[in-house]
């Protein structure tokens, strides 16, 4: 079975938003209302409604890093992941975690990133040389 992700998060300003996930990550913009936007987020549907983001805390270990949970982002393979990881510095996004390689020569090597988005929204990019490796153990 093939499907795409949903996900709904709240921003507090809409112009805001289209500039960072339209403007900075290059997500193409659907339909839209006044209280709310649609982007392809990479292929999957990401829908932004005006509110209060939702609370994090830095609970969630990366290695030595506490990282903010909940979060939600994108598995990539490299090639993309690279380009990404760019297109943020480029930006000059501030990492939550600066982009890096986990479990080096191991099952599931990954490299991974975090930053949020200008509403304090969590995004982790993770980037694979092989997504069959997604859930290796």
């Amino acid at each position: 079975m093939q499907s795409l992700f949903h996900l709904a998060i709240h921003v507090t300003d809409l112009d805001v938003a289209r500039g960072f996930y339209g403007g900075v990550l290059g997500c193409k913009e659907g339909r839209s209302t006044d209280t709310w936007v649609d982007f392809d987020f990479f292929g999957h549907q990401m829908s932004l409604h005006l509110g209060a983001p939702f609370a994090t805390t830095l609970t969630g270990h990366v290695g030595d890093t506490l990282v903010p949970m909940p979060h939600f982002g994108l598995v990539l393979a490299l090639p993309d992941w690279q380009a990404v990881a760019e297109r943020l510095k480029r930006a000059k996004v501030a990492f939550v975690l600066e982009p890096q390689c986990r479990f080096a020569g191991q099952a599931g090597e990954q490299w991974t990133l975090f930053f949020t988005d200008p509403f304090g929204n969590p995004i982790e990019v993770k980037g694979f040389a092989s997504l069959t490796t997604v859930y290796a153990t």
